[in-house]
């Protein structure tokens, strides 16, 4: 029979590195990028238009195209850009639209089966959100736009 079990605990080097324990989080730097960030959020209606206009460009490429794989891919990653800037826009439910989008075209193997009709809903979705200033998915509106559309495309995928 073996002799009594002796646990050896290495040092953890991880925590010297970062900075030591939950205290290595720097609340002065956290607080200067806020403060940068909202200096900057008066720009961000213009900049959110900006992104419209890139995804109503896409969204053109393919009525004057067609629905190739070169104009579906040009309209996925503005839907995947806006995914990923609606919420620091100040438009989370901009994100949440055009996370259905993408989901509706992630795979781009069966990115050419999507329906562009469903494709065009959530784009006048994404424009009339923004149009109208609903922002999140607290809005009755909004929140009827973005549970309707994933519904459909959760029926597309099924």
């Amino acid at each position: 029979m073996s002799g009594p079990a002796q646990v050896i605990r290495p040092p953890n080097t991880l925590r010297l590195k970062v900075g030591g324990g939950f205290g290595g989080i720097d609340a002065a730097a956290i607080a200067k990028a806020e403060e940068a960030l909202q200096a900057m959020s008066a720009q961000f209606s213009q900049w959110l238009q900006d992104e419209i206009v890139k995804l109503e460009a896409a969204q053109t490429a393919i009525r004057e195209q067609g629905y190739t794989p070169e104009t579906a891919e040009g309209l996925y990653f503005r839907a995947h850009d806006l995914k990923g800037l609606g919420t620091t826009y100040q438009y989370p439910l901009v994100t949440r639209l055009a996370g259905s989008l993408c989901k509706l075209m992630d795979a781009p193997e069966k990115r050419m089966s999507a329906p562009v009709v469903l494709i065009d809903a959530h784009i006048d979705a994404i424009r009339a959100a923004v149009r109208d200033k609903i922002q999140t998915d607290d809005h009755p509106v909004g929140q009827m736009l973005a549970e309707t559309l994933e519904a459909r495309v959760a029926e597309h995928k099924g």
